[in-house]
């Protein structure tokens, strides 16, 4: 497998993922705003990512949270029944 190139167009804020220097024959839209692009076997060749900014933000804000929720010692302290913030 080669080395993926990424390649960033501020203007139009997509970024683009290039897996694959072979043509691309067809594309696949997995959700709004991100399509993977295929060779002609249907292997994945490139990701395309429209408002990109927007998508990495929501996308590093969902994993860091979702980190923050499982580690018990990043629990709020405030939480209903403790009462650790209380004592002195």
């Amino acid at each position: 497998m080669s080395k993926i190139r990424m390649m960033y167009f501020e203007k139009d804020d997509v970024l683009h993922l290039a897996i694959s220097d072979e043509p691309e024959a067809g594309s696949v839209e997995l959700g709004p705003n991100i399509t993977v692009e295929l060779n002609g076997k249907g292997e994945l060749i490139g990701i395309e990512i429209l408002e990109a900014s927007r998508f990495i933000r929501d996308s590093i804000m969902e994993s860091v949270q979702a980190r923050v929720l499982r580690v018990p010692e990043f629990q709020p302290a405030w939480q209903v029944g403790d009462t650790r913030m209380l004592s002195s």
